[in-house]
């Protein structure tokens, strides 16, 4: 699933780059292919908790899956709304072109969380005092950075433009949100620090 989530993010950033309507669809594809994993693991999680009775390791290695597939499942469907703009504008652009560069940095920034997600799922061990996956502040400056652009008086793309890039912004930012908890989900995993001890700054 994680791979597959990177791989929509590596689509979604061309489709937002380049108004791209192929890569737009290999998104939707892409999803459709995680929802499917999420139901499968959603599926095997249930059978092992009734019929194995994990405890211990075992049972928190299995709520942990559970936990990642349902963020590996949220990012899929941002990308997927991501991939919905794109399509509802072809042949235009998402957004202006100083706009759209912006989005694009979003992009990247999150197909690069997204391969860290991946490694740290594939990771055998892990530094038990380390933020696995640090929020990327460039995120939240050029979430920040739109929305004051769409809030200026001197904006000039109208009303639903300025709404649409906020859920554009949004979409990536929730994706970069759902890519942080997983690093911290593993953490969980193999060191049972919970979620609530965890901060950023480790």
């Amino acid at each position: 699933m994680a791979r597959l989530a990177h791989e929509a993010a590596e689509r979604a950033a061309v489709a937002i780059e380049n108004a791209d309507l192929t890569a737009a669809y290999e998104v939707f594809a892409l999803e459709e292919r995680i929802q499917a994993e999420h139901a499968k693991c959603e599926d095997r999680s249930v059978i092992l908790l009734a019929l194995e009775a994990p405890v211990a390791r075992d049972l928190r290695n299995v709520v942990t899956a559970i936990q990642i597939a349902e963020d590996l499942s949220g990012i899929a469907g941002g990308l997927s709304r991501v991939a919905d703009g794109v399509v509802r504008k072809f042949p235009e652009p998402v957004a202006p072109e100083d706009i759209t560069h912006h989005l694009s940095a979003m992009a990247a920034a999150l197909v690069d969380l997204t391969a860290a997600a991946i490694a740290v799922i594939s990771a055998q061990q892990v530094e038990p005092d380390t933020t696995l996956i640090p929020p990327d502040p460039a995120i939240e400056q050029l979430q920040q950075q739109l929305l004051r652009a769409v809030a200026d008086d001197g904006w000039q793309h109208g009303n639903a433009m300025a709404v649409e890039t906020a859920l554009l912004a949004h979409h990536f930012e929730r994706c970069a949100a759902h890519c942080v908890r997983i690093g911290r989900l593993i953490r969980f995993f193999h060191t049972g620090v919970p979620l609530s001890a965890q901060t950023d700054e480790e």
